[in-house]
């Protein structure tokens, strides 16, 4: 993504830690069941160290303790697998828009400034879902589309996931319009010509 770059990669939290001595890193991408450390332990060894690197944590793990220990240890945002690249992205802008806004100045203007910085390290805003739209049915759509092997009409996605051809074709639009599936129209049948999506990897 443009304005970040990769400093290193570990495989292990002992690793991690190595690469935080030795590395310039500014944000670490940690996924929470690592094979020999636990996330939150790389997260208290960082900050032991005296390291202000942030942290965004990117993990299957849901259990509300864990989010609480990751917010105290200063993690900025807890991002749940399986998630869309377009999720991580927005992500990543918020906090480029964040970084920015902090290395300007050494002081806030007053309370209003810091509920600014802070609402942009941790509220992805361009992830909020058009209303009546919900994440698990986004899900749906998207891992029908990913396993199919081959474009979807809204109708098919609709049967494959069990709602209405209105409801998904207006996820696949969503999908469409962030470019995260493609849009083409299917010709050769009967009738008028529809609509079908694919997903974009």
């Amino acid at each position: 993504m443009p304005g970040f770059a990769v400093a290193a990669s570990a495989g292990t939290g002992t690793e991690a830690l190595r690469l935080a001595g030795v590395e310039r890193i500014d944000l670490v991408l940690l996924d929470m069941n690592l094979p020999d450390l636990h996330g939150l332990d790389v997260c208290r060894s960082i900050r032991a160290a005296g390291r202000r690197v942030d942290v965004i944590a990117v993990t299957s793990a849901r259990e509300l303790d864990l989010v609480r220990a990751a917010v105290s240890l200063g993690v900025v945002q807890y991002v749940l697998k399986p998630f869309v690249f377009a999720s991580l992205r927005d992500r990543l802008v918020r906090y480029a828009e964040y970084r920015a806004e902090v290395m300007r100045s050494d002081h806030a203007s007053g309370q209003d400034e810091v509920d600014r910085l802070m609402a942009a390290a941790r509220t992805p805003s361009a992830d909020r879902l058009p209303k009546g739209m919900s994440r698990p049915s986004l899900e749906s759509v998207i891992g029908a589309l990913r396993v199919a092997g081959q474009p979807l009409s809204a109708a098919e996605v609709a049967e494959r996931v069990g709602m209405s051809r209105v409801s998904a074709r207006r996820y696949l639009e969503h999908l469409s319009d962030r470019g995260l599936a493609g849009r083409n129209t299917r010709y050769g049948r009967t009738g008028r010509p529809e609509i079908e999506y694919d997903w974009r990897s």
